[in-house]
């Protein structure tokens, strides 16, 4: 029988918080595996500006972004492998990870798996996904040059992305269920293209269906403030309306998360599993930036090394207690 592989700590994702944190356990010479089963950078990867992450006065490129920390992160011995983690299991003092690879173990875990787009679930969401559904304006606005748009949502991304998809959609819909959230600045940012005839905001439409053809999406029936319908006649969508925690592999695993899904964790980042860590959005109390997301993975990486530090001192003890 072959030997079972092992490492000192396994990460779950390859954003930003898995990324920074494994910079750190890396410099500290701890065998650092991360395993991605998306895009190695998250959605921080699919982000096409980041305006808000400290040292990039003039905005950075997410793509560039993750790039940089995953080259960063490998240069310090980093092992990235793409793949799935399906459980995981307290053994012993170890934890033992069910992969798409086979069986894993590890000393110490950091969940970091982020999160992904919610869906409306409202019909012809997922038969016409990618056929003109999206959740990434990054991914597939440019197949929508010169063509007509809704886009579902009323926060931060909403807006964000909408702004990114003026650079390629003739007239873009935005349908907002009850009120605006996207701060001040892109708002403010917004009305330029409010006044220019590209956007037009509608408010208190709830969207009922997504109806196309065999050729795809044409049109986005809804609802108005007073019940009645009201149609979008389009060549596709884009739904930006929240986030929901990566966490459906966690559901047997005994690791604790809070109503919505996202993980539990105490001030030192540790979950109710001993050994078992998590940063970054996936995380209950997160505030879903990429710069604080970043900051985690470094805190949970120096904790991870006191948690292995204090394995290792207390197997010295009871070597000398057997040895005195």
């Amino acid at each position: 029988m072959s030997e079972e592989i092992k490492h000192s700590v396994v990460m779950i994702g390859a954003g930003p918080a898995a990324l920074t944190a494994a910079i750190y356990t890396t410099r500290e010479d701890i065998d650092t595996l991360l395993i991605e089963k998306g895009v190695v950078g998250g959605l921080a990867a699919v982000t096409d500006v980041i305006d808000n992450y400290p040292g990039f006065a003039k905005g950075v490129k997410g793509l560039s972004l993750a790039d940089d920390l995953r080259a960063q992160a490998e240069r310090f011995g980093a092992e990235i492998e793409l793949g799935e983690v399906s459980d995981l299991a307290k053994e012993g003092k170890l934890i033992r990870l069910k992969t798409t690879s086979g069986d894993i173990l590890a000393d110490a875990i950091l969940i970091a798996t982020g999160c992904d787009y919610k869906k409306t679930g409202i019909p012809g969401e997922e038969k016409y996904y990618a056929r003109g559904v999206h959740f990434c304006a990054t991914c597939d606005g440019a197949f929508y040059r010169e063509k007509r748009l809704v886009v579902i949502g009323g926060g931060n991304s909403a807006f964000q992305e909408t702004i990114f998809l003026t650079r390629y959609a003739s007239h873009i819909d935005i349908l907002v269920r009850s009120q605006i959230k996207a701060s001040d600045i892109l708002q403010k940012e917004m009305q330029q293209f409010i006044v220019q005839g590209k956007v037009s905001v509608h408010l208190g439409v709830t969207p009922l269906e997504i109806v196309g053809d065999e050729n795809g999406v044409t049109a986005v029936k809804g609802s108005d403030v007073n019940g009645s319908e009201i149609e979008f006649r389009t060549d596709g969508v884009f739904e930006f309306i929240g986030l929901k925690p990566n966490t459906s592999f966690l559901q047997s695993s005994g690791v604790g998360l809070n109503e919505q899904g996202f993980v539990i964790t105490d001030e030192n980042l540790e979950t109710n599993i001993e050994g078992v860590f998590a940063a970054g959005d996936v995380r209950s109390g997160a505030t879903m930036q990429i710069a604080s997301a970043s900051g985690e993975g470094a805190t949970a990486a120096l904790k991870i090394r006191e948690y292995l530090e204090g394995r290792l001192h207390n197997s010295e003890l009871k070597q000398l207690e057997v040895n005195p």
